[in-house]
């Protein structure tokens, strides 16, 4: 196998020879628990398309050989690009890439426990009485998000919701008496006022965003937003952010041990990323846990 053979081979095939598969896809991109350490939130990002390969936890990438090398130096082999080769070749049992008959498998998803049934402007008392509580105006708040029923297939039962829709069709779910979401789980990002803004904002929750743009005159930040909806998908904001031109990256995030640890992983990140600046917002909204508290003691509101 020649190292043109070898860049043909598609990595996702690689990887499920070494039994990992995908825990996540849209389109083209896949995402996979790192094959170079344990971890529980995936970070190892396939292009498939492109046949390239990013590790947001140790910060490398590159195509099918860079892989093949990375491998046999974590695993104490030789690995120099003729090491490189002869692996691929093994792990793959043919010489040339076109006797490869690849098809991925694809892993059954689990029937969804809660289930979206219609989506409206909002419009009930409750939500709405809910959300003004939070410091939140309805005219805000039907910029970003919507009023969701949803079904509860166990229960059979079904119930409305504020919801707040994420880049993968899944949702984020409030109202006075629950808060969960409707998977897939990931980030939402929400596009600035500003054409090509050089600003990024990063926030925990929507509740936090939409407390931030209750501030603003337009109700909308002028800079581009990730709202994390948890702390375990950070990673998946990374791509977001990288190469994207932003000068000025502002954090929202928790005044807790779980939001500086998340804050620190950022600031490794920003490390990485030439002529971007990092601004983390905490002592604004210091000494209250998070924005949305914050935003409420400056309304005179109580939780």
């Amino acid at each position: 196998m020649n190292i043109s053979q070898a860049l043909q081979v598609p990595l996702p095939h690689v990887l499920e020879k070494l039994g990992h598969l995908p825990l996540k896809e849209k389109h083209n991109q896949l995402w996979y628990r790192s094959p170079f350490r344990e971890e529980k939130t995936p970070s190892f990002h396939v292009h498939s398309v492109k046949n390239i390969w990013y590790d947001f936890g140790e910060e490398i990438g590159g195509n099918v050989i860079a892989f093949a090398i990375t491998h046999l130096k974590k695993s104490g082999n030789d690995h120099s690009a003729a090491d490189a080769l002869r692996w691929i070749k093994n792990i793959t049992g043919v010489y040339d890439p076109i006797q490869i008959n690849y098809q991925r498998h694809v892993p059954q998803k689990p029937e969804p426990k809660l289930v979206l049934r219609q989506q409206t402007k909002l419009a009930h008392l409750a939500l709405i009485r809910y959300l003004e509580s939070r410091g939140i105006p309805v005219i805000l708040a039907n910029k970003h998000v919507r009023e969701v029923l949803v079904k509860n297939v166990e229960t059979n039962s079904s119930f409305f919701a504020i919801g707040f829709k994420n880049e993968d069709d899944g949702w984020e779910l409030r109202n006075p008496l629950f808060k969960g979401c409707i998977a897939p789980k990931t980030i939402s990002f929400v596009r600035g006022s500003k054409i090509n803004s050089e600003q990024i904002h990063i926030f925990e929750g929507f509740m936090d965003f939409l407390s931030v743009a209750a501030q603003t005159q337009l109700g909308l930040l002028e800079g581009d937003a990730i709202i994390l909806n948890s702390l375990s998908c950070l990673t998946q904001s990374f791509p977001y952010i990288k190469d994207y031109g932003y000068k000025t990256l502002y954090s929202w995030l928790d005044n807790d041990l779980a939001g500086s640890k998340a804050v620190q992983k950022l600031k490794e990140f920003i490390a990485t990323e030439q002529g971007l600046m990092h601004r983390p917002m905490n002592e604004k909204y210091a000494p209250h846990k998070d924005v949305n508290a914050w935003h409420m003691h400056e309304l005179g509101l109580v939780l």
